[in-house]
């Protein structure tokens, strides 16, 4: 597994906290608006915007956020229309970095992305610079509970899916990107727990960061870009240790 992918799991095993609930809201909101607007707003017939609900669900989105979210994306409201940017990079340690944003306004976003890349160590770079090191996949978080890794992959390899990673106290699954549902309502079926679903873009190549210093470097780089309000999710090809990560 991908350093970065262990970040991840580890920084939602911790929650979200209530100094950036709003800010995740704000995100999860963006998610919902793109996805009814790449496929509409019904989420029987739109797997993303049926993913985009239980993720902005998760982590306890009002009902009435997710509504008008919804509503934004099918243009109701009068509010501008948010768009999906991509971005690619390098980080400190020269890890690849892929940052997606959600904007309404491009000419805002773009160098504010790169001036955060820049000033932290990162070259900001064109599009297809970095992207072909990663796949596009589903993710699915099992938590372990008294399951075995074994349990899991014989669950989640019956259900469709790709490939299983240990990651301590829970097991990543992967599948192709339109499966990611199907495996994980299979596997919450067979009374695993749940703990997230996602379209992720996992790298095919990593880059081991074995130093506390350069570790602590690529996560505060990492995080800052996270922050940024237009940001909905960056992906790297770090490899960091668990004992590290921690």
């Amino acid at each position: 597994m991908s350093g970065h992918s262990k970040w991840s799991t580890i920084k939602r095993q911790k929650g979200v906290t209530d100094a950036k609930r709003s800010q995740a809201f704000t995100k999860m909101a963006n998610a919902i608006t793109i996805a009814v607007r790449e496929g509409g707003g019904d989420p029987a017939s739109n797997f993303k915007l049926r993913l985009a609900i239980d993720s902005a669900r998760a982590v306890n989105t009002p009902n009435v956020n997710i509504q008008r979210a919804i509503d934004r994306g099918l243009g109701k409201g009068g509010a501008a229309a948010i768009e999906t940017v991509v971005y690619e990079g390098y980080g400190p340690s020269k890890v690849a970095i892929i940052v997606e944003a959600a904007t309404d306004n491009k000419n805002r976003t773009t160098p504010e992305i790169r001036g955060t890349i820049e000033k932290n160590g990162g070259v900001f770079a064109s599009p297809g610079a970095v992207s072909w090191m990663f796949s596009d996949v589903g993710m699915i978080t099992v938590v372990k509970d008294n399951k075995s890794l074994d349990d899991v992959f014989e669950a989640a390899v019956e259900a469709g899916a790709d490939d299983v990673e240990d990651s301590g106290e829970s097991v990543e699954v992967y599948t192709k990107p339109h499966d990611v549902e199907k495996v994980k309502n299979a596997l919450a079926e067979k009374g695993f727990t749940i703990q997230g679903a996602e379209l992720f873009k996992k790298p095919t190549t990593t880059v081991l960061i074995s130093e506390k210093a350069q570790a602590e470097k690529v996560l505060a780089f990492v995080e800052k870009l996270e922050d940024l309000d237009d940001v909905q999710k960056v992906y790297s090809n770090f490899d960091i240790p668990e004992n590290l990560l921690q």
